[in-house]
This record gives structure tokens, sequence and C-alpha cells, in this order.
């Protein structure tokens, strides 16, 4: 299964949101409409995990900052006001990125992709865009999680 463009992108990160935030979190998430994205608004975060090897991409999550705490808060079983800091909201985005990346590249691997994540990184603002070029593949889908909304872009390419 090197095509790329056969791969079910959508169900696997839809999969592996779901089963993230139902088991690390004990939080329902559900696919919204791509209309929804508008919602994330103001001070932003996202984590973006990279991947290299037989496929090349990356997988970035992006949440407003409310949501990021609330994530945050469900992760470590605290309460969003025992939050210390902005570092604690950025491992925990990190973490989510890299739970969902690793997903998507056992699923890339066992379909003949192998490839290995990068560490997370995180991004925060509320004046940006984020705009890859030069992909074979691009995916963007909105889930939500009551009034909430995380947005997941997935960009992809065959290497070599």
């Amino acid at each position: 299964m090197s095509d790329i463009n056969a791969l079910n992108l959508r169900g696997f990160i839809s999969g592996a949101m779901t089963e993230v935030f139902d088991t690390m979190l004990s939080m329902d998430i559900e696919l919204a409409d791509g209309g929804a994205q508008a919602n994330i608004e103001g001070e932003r975060i996202v984590g973006s995990v990279g991947f290299a090897g037989k496929a090349v991409g990356s997988v970035n999550i992006q949440v407003n900052e409310a949501f990021a705490r609330s994530i945050t808060a469900a992760m470590l079983g605290m309460e969003e006001d025992e939050i210390e800091g902005d570092d604690e909201v950025h491992d925990v985005i990190g973490e989510l990125s890299n739970m969902v990346g690793g997903d998507l590249k056992s699923r890339l691997c066992d379909g003949g992709l192998d490839c290995e994540l990068s560490i997370p990184s995180i991004i925060t603002g509320s004046d940006f865009k984020t705009e890859i070029k030069g992909w074979e593949r691009h995916e963007s889908l909105v889930f939500r999680n009551q009034e909430q909304f995380a947005l997941v872009d997935i960009y992809i390419k065959t290497n070599g």
C-alpha cells in the first residue's frame, strides 16, 4: 500500500482522536463540519509532530487556549485553575500530537510506508496561518467537544 492517495487518512485520524480523547482524557470528541474551524479564535496552540521515511509529513493539532487548558486539566487529573503555567499546557498539547501522530505512524508502517516520528513542537499565537506547500496530500479535519474545537491538519507525501 505505497499509494498515499488510497490511505484512509480521515478514518485513521478520526479513530486516533476519538480513542485518545476517550482513553487519556475521558472526553467525548466528534468530527464536526469543516466550517467549524472559524471557531478557533484568539490565542491558539498548535502541537505538531513530523514523520520521515518512506512517508514524509506532519500532523498538526490546533486548539484555542481555553480548550488547551481543558485538555491539560483532564490529562493531568486536576482543575484548570491548578495549572501552573504554559509549560504544562504545551507539554500536554505536544503529547496529544505525539499520540495521534504515533497512531498514524503505526498505520503507515503497517501499510509498507515505514517512517519515524520527530519530537513534538509547539507554536502559539493569535495572528498566524499555517500553510505547508509541496505535499501530495493534505487533509483537514475539525473535531468538536461541546463548544470547543480542534483542527487537525495532516500533510503527507512519499519519499523517493
